[in-house]
């Protein structure tokens, strides 16, 4: 059910990840397990309550990437999925280079 509400298709992608939840200040260090142009999946047993406002920072041993993000579900022991909010240029880039190229995956879509 959650999958048709998404905007735009999730690739699997690890990474390590922060959350800094926004109205109690509280941080939290954990992995995402996929990845899209407008949000992720966080995998956590204590996730936050769907609507929570946080402040997202996603990175590798070379990049990393930092927007605000809603939680948009949670899923008790297991994770929450994430809607990135106002993402700038900067991490815009570095989600680019994340993701696998758009224009290739309908190529290979269509044969």
């Amino acid at each position: 059910m959650e999958q048709e509400q998404r905007r735009e298709q999730r690739f699997p992608f690890i990474a390590s990840a922060e959350l800094l939840e926004e109205t109690s200040g509280s941080r939290m260090s954990t992995r995402i397990s996929d990845l899209s142009r407008g949000g992720c999946y966080v995998d956590t047993i204590n996730p936050l309550p769907g609507g929570a406002l946080v402040r997202l920072r996603i990175y590798t041993e070379t990049h990393s990437f930092e927007t605000p993000a809603t939680v948009v579900y949670s899923h008790a022991n297991l994770g929450m999925g994430m809607k990135f909010r106002e993402v700038q240029a900067k991490s815009e880039e570095v989600l680019r280079m994340w993701l696998p190229d758009e224009t290739q995956q309908a190529k290979e879509a269509h044969g």
